[in-house]
C-alpha cells in the first residue's frame, strides 16, 4: 500500500514546534532552514479541543396523525416554506364521509329532542290537572333529559370528525427550509412515519459534548470558549452566547455545550462539523503541549491529511494526522505525531528510493 512506501528525505527537514511563542519566530526559521533542529517543548494555550456539530435551534420531523395515501405533494428538499403552508395532503374521503354521517346523526338526535320536549310539556299540563301521576311526569322528564344528552354526544362526535379532517393536510409549523422528504406521491402515510423534515436556517447553534472531567469551573469561563466551523472564512472566534446545560448524561458522562451562531450566517447548514475550544482549569489539570507543523508540510490524499515523519532509520514515511486550527504559517496537529519527532517541511522534494 502507498502508506507503507519509504522515501529518501530531502534536506528540508524540520522538527515539531511546540508552543505559541515558537510559532512566530522559530517555526518560520525552521521551515526555511535545511538543517534539522532539536525540538523544544513547553505548555501550549490552556485549552482543550472538542469535536462539535452544527444544529438548528428549531427543527421538526412532521408525521401524520391518521393513516391514508398521499395524494398531493407540494414540496421537495431545499424548498423554502412559510408557517401554515400546506406541504402535502392525505386522502381524506373516508373522513369526509364520516363527517356527513355524523351530521345526519346530529339532525336525528335534535329531532328526537324536540319531540321529547313537546311530550314533556303536555305531561306537565296533564299533571297540573291531576290527569296523570307523578311517575308519568318523571318518565317524560327522563326521556327529555336522555334526548338532550344524546344531542350533546352526537355534537361532540361531529366536532371530532370535523377536526380529524384537518389532520389529512400536513402544514408547516414554522417558516424554514425543507431538509428532506422521505416519501413520494402515492405512499401510505401512517401515524409516526416521517413525512417531512424541516429546519429554521435563521437560528443555528453549535453543540459539543464536554467530558465530566472538564466541567470543573467551566461555567465561570464560558466567555473564553472559542469555536470554528469548517467552510466559514472566519477563524476560530469567541461567541457571546454560550450555554452549558445543567445536566450530565448518565451513559456518556458528558454535558452539552451550546454556542449560538450569529443570525443570518451563510454557508452553514445543520450537520456540519465544527470544533470548540474550552479553557482548561489550570489549578486542577495541566494542559498537554500543543504541536505545530508548517502548513506546507501537510499532504492531502483525498480526504486524508498526513505528514512525512522520519523513522529510526532516517527514512520518511507518510503518517495520517488530525489537524487543528491554522495560526499564521503553521497548523496545529491534534493527533498523529509526538513531540521530538521530525517531519519533512517540503514533501514535494522527496524522491522515491530505488
Amino acid at each position: 500500500m502507498w502508506l507503507s512506501t519509504f522515501f529518501r528525505p530531502s534536506r528540508a527537514l524540520v522538527s515539531l514546534a511546540i508552543s505559541g511563542a515558537l510559532l512566530g519566530i522559530g517555526m518560520n526559521a525552521l521551515a526555511a532552514s535545511p538543517a534539522t533542529a532539536t525540538p523544544s517543548t513547553s505548555s501550549g494555550a490552556s485549552e482543550t479541543s472538542l469535536d462539535a456539530v452544527v444544529e438548528a435551534v428549531r427543527q421538526a420531523t412532521l408525521s401524520s396523525q391518521v393513516p391514508g395515501a398521499i395524494v398531493t405533494l407540494n414540496v421537495k428538499a431545499g424548498d423554502t416554506v412559510r408557517a401554515g403552508q400546506a406541504l402535502m395532503q392525505i386522502d381524506a374521503r373516508a373522513a369526509q364521509q364520516q363527517v356527513v354521517g355524523s351530521n345526519a346523526q346530529l339532525e336525528a338526535a335534535q329531532v328526537a329532542q324536540r319531540v321529547a320536549a313537546s311530550e314533556l310539556e303536555r305531561q306537565k299540563q296533564l299533571f297540573q290537572k291531576q290527569y296523570i301521576s307523578q311517575a308519568a311526569l318523571d318518565r317524560a322528564q327522563a326521556q327529555w333529559d336522555s334526548a338532550q344528552a344524546q344531542v350533546q354526544a352526537v355534537q361532540a362526535q361531529t366536532q371530532v370528525a370535523k377536526t380529524q379532517t384537518g389532520f389529512f393536510v400536513i402544514q408547516a409549523p414554522f417558516s424554514g427550509v425543507v431538509s428532506d422528504v422521505p416519501v413520494t406521491l402515492g405512499d401510505m402515510a401512517m401515524p409516526g412515519r416521517p413525512l417531512v423534515v424541516m429546519h429554521d436556517p435563521s437560528a443555528l447553534r453549535i453543540s459539543a459534548s464536554v467530558p465530566q472531567a472538564l466541567l470543573g469551573g467551566l461555567a465561570t469561563r464560558l466567555q473564553a470558549v472559542r469555536y470554528e466551523v469548517q467552510g466559514l472564512p472566519t477563524s476560530a472566534q469567541a461567541s457571546p452566547q454560550v450555554q452549558l446545560l445543567p445536566t450530565v448524561d448518565a451513559s456518556t458522562h458528558t454535558a452539552q455545550l451550546r454556542i449560538a451562531l450569529p443570525a443570518g450566517v451563510r454557508g452553514v447548514s445543520p450537520g456540519m462539523f465544527a470544533r470548540v475550544w474550552i479553557p482548561s482549569d489550570k489549578t486542577t489539570a495541566k494542559s498537554p503541549p500543543q504541536v505545530f507543523v508548517p502548513t506546507q508540510a501537510i499532504v492531502q490524499r483525498g480526504e486524508m491529511s498526513g505528514v512525512y515523519v522520519l523513522d529510526a532509520q532516517g527514512q520518511a514515511r507518510l503518517r495520517q494526522v488530525r489537524l487543528g486550527p491554522v495560526q499564521g504559517s503553521a497548523v496545529e496537529v491534534l493527533s498523529g505525531v509526538r513531540p521530538g519527532e521530525q517531519v519533512v517541511s517540503d514533501p514535494t522534494r522527496l524522491a522515491p528510493q530505488r
